[in-house]
């Protein structure tokens, strides 16, 4: 990989950055995210996928104009859970989902399959799996989405998927820290609010992330959950209390931290009160996954802040470091 700029304001603040776009092809737009914005990853769904052969060329010709451009290569990521949220539909192979999961053994076929799939498309990250916990009295937003049983239960399962996408190439990216199984509205749309103590927590929703981090997981997702008796004023992806002080100082996390996407509607900050939450809480990647003005508000964002604040741009360079050493690890 190539030597990277640390001096270069544009080259860091776009590797904070993984973008959305419009298109089946390395157009205009791709091209400017790269090359203008310097954006260290870019994420895919349906409406790019037309075909296998399709997708290879997009994701191919999208990594090598990156590296064309002077930058490390590109992340990749996609979606790819299996069941309602898999963004590659057929001719690749559809899984039914984890609440269908019953033994370690689907899992790790799961995992053995999708990270063969996705690495032969040149997808080298998959934002899965969710490690959420649903307890058996809450009719839950993620009810069809997780791991049926309990929090044992799911990281049993969960860490299978891990080892299994990391083993075929694939950064896995465990979701929805710090656990939003006890949500009953859904963060597209609104903000949900968990009352529910640390304690708590600690004793259910938590072990799965815990079990993701012993197995060495690449990356884990914040969501955008209110967790009011954690940080009352500031849901968990702009919570340095929670993406800071719980999960890297409490748990010892030293992957990858994201946010979830900030253009759903539980985020009704504007974009630059955003980016300076994240940077204060040294989340590494702040997700923005529609082509809109908010990309250009939060490269511009991250860009300002590096510019004029000594210590958000010293625990960035911390922050890139940690992106590179991850795609050192799996994209080279």
């Amino acid at each position: 990989m190539a030597q990277f700029d640390f001096e270069s304001l544009s080259d860091l603040a776009g590797q904070r950055l993984m973008l959305g776009f419009d298109g089946q092809t390395l157009n205009t737009e791709l091209k400017h995210l790269i090359n203008e914005y310097r954006a260290g990853g870019i994420i895919l769904f349906r409406p790019n996928i037309e075909s296998p052969d399709q997708l290879r060329r997009l994701c191919m010709d999208a990594r090598d104009y990156a590296l064309d451009q002077g930058l490390p290569d590109l992340f990749v990521a996609v979606d790819q859970e299996g069941g309602q949220v898999a963004r590659l539909r057929k001719p690749f192979t559809e899984f039914p989902g984890n609440p269908h999961m019953t033994t370690l053994e689907e899992a790790r076929e799961f995992a053995r399959i999708t990270a063969s799939e996705l690495f032969d498309m040149g997808i080298n990250m998959n934002m899965a799996p969710v490690m959420d916990v649903v307890p058996p009295d809450v009719d839950s937003i993620m009810k069809d989405r997780v791991f049926t049983g309990n929090e044992n239960r799911v990281a049993e399962m969960g860490t299978a998927v891990i080892q299994g996408l990391q083993k075929g190439g694939v950064l896995s990216v465990a979701k929805h820290f710090p656990g939003i199984g006890r949500t009953v509205k859904d963060s597209h749309f609104f903000l949900p609010e968990l009352e529910t103590e640390l304690s708590d927590l600690k004793q259910t929703d938590l072990i799965p992330f815990e079990a993701a981090k012993k197995v060495q997981v690449s990356g884990m997702m914040l969501s955008h959950i209110l967790y009011t008796r954690l940080d009352a004023n500031w849901q968990a992806s702009l919570s340095k209390t929670i993406a800071y002080d719980l999960l890297r100082k409490g748990m010892g996390y030293q992957g990858l931290v994201m946010t979830d996407d900030l253009d759903m509607k539980a985020i009704s900050h504007d974009m630059d009160t955003c980016i300076y939450r994240i940077m204060a809480a040294q989340i590494d990647i702040a997700l923005v996954c529609h082509a809109g003005p908010n990309i250009a508000e939060a490269r511009n964002a991250v860009m300002g802040y590096l510019e004029k604040d000594k210590e958000l741009f010293e625990s960035g360079i911390a922050c890139v470091k940690r992106i590179l050493a991850a795609k050192e690890q799996f994209l080279v």
